[in-house]
């Protein structure tokens, strides 16, 4: 019996850790959704040869795409109240479960 991730895995995770969102599509428009958020998500970048690497250090939302009316994309805003600051994404990594991950850029902060 295959288990259903977003309503059994993900929604719950998200209903514990999930703060409010404001999200804002390139196209227009906003809506309310919620994500986790981590202002410190470390993503490591080997080269070619294997030898060597770089840390990068950068914003990241978890989110549960089942809350979009169309999945995210590349350039959308979002305003996080909690840390009130405005982020736009600059990569959108959907898992196989109903999720994502929202890599962001910096944009604003009062």
């Amino acid at each position: 019996m295959p288990v259903d991730w977003n309503s059994v895995v993900i929604g719950p995770l998200h209903g514990v850790f999930a703060e409010p969102v404001t999200y804002r599509p390139f196209a227009g428009g906003s809506f309310a959704i919620t994500g986790v958020f981590d202002n410190a998500y470390l993503k490591e970048v080997m080269f070619e040869d294997a030898s060597s690497g770089v840390t990068e250090v950068s914003a990241v939302l978890g989110v549960q795409l089942s809350q979009f009316p169309a999945l995210p994309v590349q350039n959308d805003q979002l305003s996080i109240p909690s840390v009130n600051s405005t982020y736009v994404v600059k990569q959108v990594r959907p898992d196989s479960r109903g999720a994502a991950k929202l890599l962001l850029n910096k944009v604003s902060s009062p």
